[in-house]
């Protein structure tokens, strides 16, 4: 097959646009922003294609780290380069970064005002909704075969009944496309040719199946040089707090506590901040429980990954242990995102050149379908997980049933799926039927 591109390469000022957009509109966790990459840069623009998207989505998955925003990292530097993998990594976390900012000085100097609350509350039935179209929109792109639907089913019954972690399905995942490929060929050999027959226009893609990107190959060198730069970028802000900052020991404490999470905490958002919560209430002592789930609550309405809740457990280490200061806070949630989120670059940039080599293994390939097939099934249990406490705040009963939440869930898919209203304007709709519910007591 040729290896070159139809499809011309967009111009570097199109995507940047893109990916400030993807920032500011990207709710719904990371099931809302594979939706809205996969809709822009496959449908829409013709960008990547559906089965060279897929194969790095399940790559990412494999990494620690939210794995939407290597997913960013990822196409970007296949679009442009190094300077698009940055732009499109920096430009995922620092508006929800930003935003989240602002929200934890309202929440530590103005408390949970009664008409605030409620209008985030009126937010999350319009996110419910973004994840259901998202487990729609991914489940149509992945659930190929009668295998790739058992697999989404077994995933969905292991995290749902057993609460058997992301890691560990993803592990299982894996064996099981490998026994299956040993004992049982031809059920992976006619997924195989099914999926050839649903890539066929590869060619009206940039980034397809077929093309090679540029310095694909490893060496040795450019990893040394990337660890590097990598070591100097941490070192910077841990050099300044040790000399500029009082309290070393509290800023060492939350820098390496951070990096660690990055490194060793695999399976995204969900496995990352059950062990950040775990240690950082009843470890650490950074913050409440109760402020542990405001955090939550408050994540849940910023664009970007979920895991941008560490940044609000930052923000209240450093405001609780530094005598209620908001500059502290502030230097902290900094601090907390800069250690999270840089490691994802190095993730990216270091291993992009075995991202590319896996692309053309047939074993690789069918051994990921089936790791994608499965995380449909986890995005159906993040969706009833989230979704019952939107619909039943009150516990699973007919009497707690919240009709008009479960009502705006629904109009808010029909304006999306139906009528394709922007996500931005939903959000705004949605925050202003929360003020409604405050104002008129319903």
């Amino acid at each position: 097959m040729p290896d070159k591109r139809s499809a011309g390469r967009p111009e570097f000022k199109e995507a940047l646009k893109f990916w400030f957009k993807l920032g500011w509109i990207s709710f719904g966790g990371t099931a809302g922003h594979i939706a809205i990459m996969h809709d822009f840069l496959v449908d829409k623009k013709k960008w990547i294609s559906n089965s060279r998207f897929f194969h790095a989505l399940s790559i990412c998955m494999l990494l620690p780290g939210p794995e939407a925003q290597q997913l960013a990292i990822y196409i970007g530097k296949q679009l442009h380069g190094r300077k698009g993998g940055l732009v499109a990594g920096a430009l995922f976390v620092l508006p929800s970064m930003f935003i989240l900012l602002g929200l934890s000085i309202i929440y530590v100097s103005y408390g949970n005002l009664p008409w605030i609350y409620a209008m985030f509350n009126g937010l999350k039935p319009a996110v419910i909704a973004i994840i259901i179209g998202a487990l729609f929109k991914v489940g149509q792109k992945s659930l190929q075969s009668a295998l790739h639907y058992v697999a989404a089913g077994i995933a969905f019954v292991c995290i749902f009944f057993f609460n058997i972690s992301l890691l560990t399905i993803i592990m299982a995942t894996i064996l099981l496309a490998i026994g299956i490929r040993y004992v049982f060929p031809r059920v992976l050999k006619a997924d195989a040719e099914q999926d050839e027959q649903l890539s066929v226009n590869e060619q009206e893609y940039f980034i397809n199946k077929f093309s090679v990107a540029e310095n694909h190959q490893f060496e040795l060198k450019q990893l040394l040089l990337q660890l590097l730069v990598f070591l100097l970028l941490w070192l910077l802000p841990f050099t300044f707090f040790y000399l500029f900052c009082p309290d070393f020991f509290f800023w060492k404490t939350l820098i390496l506590f951070f990096t660690q999470t990055a490194f060793f905490t695999i399976g995204g958002s969900y496995t990352v901040l059950p062990y950040v919560a775990q240690f950082a209430v009843s470890k650490l002592n950074w913050l409440s429980k109760l402020q542990m789930v405001d955090g939550f609550a408050l994540a849940e309405t910023t664009p970007g990954p979920l895991i941008i809740v560490v940044g609000f457990v930052g923000f209240m280490a450093g405001f609780n242990h530094f005598h209620a200061s908001i500059a502290m806070g502030s230097i902290a949630l900094f601090a907390t995102i800069f250690y999270t989120f840089l490691p994802c670059f190095l993730y990216v940039f270091a291993g992009g050149p075995l991202i590319e080599k896996s692309h053309g293994s047939e074993v690789v390939s069918q051994i990921l379908k089936l790791v994608t097939a499965a995380v449909v099934g986890v995005i159906l249990n993040l969706t009833l997980f989230l979704g019952k406490d939107v619909v039943f705040p009150g516990g699973l009963s007919w009497e707690h049933l919240d009709v008009l939440s479960l009502i705006w869930i629904v109009i808010s898919l029909v304006l999306m799926q139906r009528f394709k209203l922007n996500v931005v304007y939903l959000i705004v709709l949605s925050l202003g039927l929360g003020l409604v519910r405050f104002v008129l007591k319903v």
